[in-house]
């Protein structure tokens, strides 16, 4: 690897003290994963080159955030000609949907989907109201199998996932298979649908065939306007939060941790990906404050087969976070899928 190489971003970061958005120069050296950051205002260095171990080349494209030292940023443009060269040629967004009758198997499509080299950028589950079902299906309205169609979309839950990657659509709709599972099996056994699904309509999960249809697509489930879509499918009865923490997402841990909560006998009844800013961090840790962590490494010893012993590294980097007061577990399942989803 060429040692002197580096990528070059401009970056956002929401100042809450100031109420001010401050725009950097992100640098990031593939070499040794160390980072360096300029203030674009003043002209002055504001993070000389360190390494961080956080971030990564696959973290880095526009629209995404990325945390540096507990400041998020939002990466809006490439810095420089050979960054944009380099890294953004291909890369596009396309809508990955799975459908109800492949819900319980999101753990594995979702291992898929990473191990296929996308990026998960957004995700949320969904249930779909008729009205919005027919607007997501209104390029099948002259089918004869319409009714049966829209019938199925709305008979349950569905996760929804912005996915990016080199030649995103084509990618997907490879790996997805041919619409018709039976098919699918035959001429492609390895595919999600040949996989998962059922016949031409039970197929597992959908994907747009086009540019135009993902950001329709996309636009239904995900709105640039910054509305929440269609309803989450959080019940808030006899429920528990357990939070994936960014190291695991980011290592791909997602689907292997989703299957071990199932597994274990758990309905996993929402999800969803959200982008935390300190200060929501800070507010939902504050009960927190003055507990002792727990360490994962007494984990693996105790309870070897718990999720932090398999999937954590450190007291910090622990993959994930779970309510430890059942009188707590409703107040957090609300702070995210009533608070923050709003």
């Amino acid at each position: 690897m060429n040692q002197s190489e580096r990528f070059a971003f401009l970056a956002e970061w929401y100042d809450p003290n100031a109420s001010l958005l401050r725009r950097y120069e992100l640098l990031f050296y593939p070499a040794d994963g160390s980072v360096e950051m300029h203030d674009v205002k003043n002209h002055r260095t504001f993070l000389k080159r360190t390494k961080y171990e956080g971030l990564c080349l696959e973290d880095l494209f526009i629209g995404n955030k990325v945390n540096i030292f507990s400041r998020q940023l939002v990466l809006i443009d490439y810095g420089d000609q050979y960054t944009a060269r380099q890294l953004g040629s291909r890369k596009e967004k396309t809508l990955a949907l799975i459908k109800p009758d492949a819900v319980s198997k999101a753990g594995e499509i979702i291992e898929m989907i990473n191990k296929s080299g996308f990026t998960i950028t957004k995700l949320r589950t969904m249930m779909l109201s008729r009205k919005e079902a027919t607007d997501f299906h209104a390029d099948h309205y002259s089918k004869p199998f319409y009714n049966e169609l829209i019938q199925f979309i709305t008979s349950g839950p569905i996760i929804a996932m912005e996915i990016l990657r080199d030649d995103a659509i084509c990618e997907w709709k490879r790996l997805l298979g041919p619409a018709n599972s039976g098919l699918a099996r035959t001429d492609a056994p390895g595919s999600i649908r040949a996989l998962f699904g059922t016949d031409g309509i039970r197929n597992a999960a959908h994907g747009p065939d086009s540019f135009a249809s993902a950001a329709r697509e996309m636009e239904l489930f995900f709105p640039s306007s910054g509305g929440c879509g269609p309803a989450n499918t959080a019940k808030f009865t006899n429920c528990t939060c357990c939070i994936i923490k960014p190291r695991a997402i980011s290592e791909g841990l997602l689907g292997k941790i989703l299957i071990a909560i199932r597994d274990a006998c758990f309905e996993i009844s929402a999800m969803q990906m959200f982008n935390m800013d300190r200060v929501n961090v800070e507010e939902f840790y504050e009960v927190y404050k003055g507990v002792v962590p727990e360490y994962n490494e007494i984990a693996r010893h105790l309870r070897p087969e718990t999720l932090r012993a398999i999937f954590g590294k450190t007291k910090i980097q622990n993959a994930v976070h779970c309510t430890d007061l059942p009188e707590d577990g409703l107040l957090e399942v609300q702070y995210f899928f009533k608070i923050l989803d709003n």
